[in-house]
């Protein structure tokens, strides 16, 4: 989409995603090897019950479905940051996970006008309607005079 088709109020929504055991063990053991995401026997012992997905995977998972649905071929070059970010529940194998993104703010920049500023609150959702992530993100547009 391009910053133009952006409106306050708006929302856009994508997936499902699936996450297989494999690839929530392969992420964790690259980037987050904690017991809980890393060790099957180990978590069926813990505190989860079982294997429970990063939540920066999920994180991940929740910007490949924004940017195949929203971000592709846009103007999109940046992000200053994440006003807040949580994880209520936890994302375990066979999830299928869904998108909802609602448009906080869309604006150009007073100070440097071919910068387009998008606010936007994007949160996941297991198939049992379970939010497994929230989080507010500010996107950057590079645009025209």
């Amino acid at each position: 989409m391009k910053f133009a088709e952006f409106h306050e109020g708006q929302v856009i929504e994508a997936g499902p995603y699936l996450v297989t055991e494999a690839e929530l063990l392969q992420f964790a053991k690259a980037y987050d090897p904690q017991w809980f995401h890393t060790d099957p026997a180990a978590a069926a012992e813990g505190p989860f019950g079982g294997l429970i997905a990063s939540g920066w995977h999920t994180g991940a998972i929740a910007m490949r479905l924004v940017t195949d649905a929203a971000l592709a071929g846009s103007e999109s070059f940046a992000s200053p940051g994440l006003g807040h970010v949580k994880w209520p529940n936890p994302v375990r194998p066979g999830d299928l996970l869904r998108l909802v993104a609602n448009v906080i703010e869309v604006r150009r920049s007073e100070k440097r006008p071919t910068l387009g500023i998008l606010r936007w609150r994007w949160r996941l959702f297991n198939q049992r309607e379970q939010e497994v992530l929230d989080l507010e993100a500010t996107s950057l547009f590079k645009l025209g005079a």
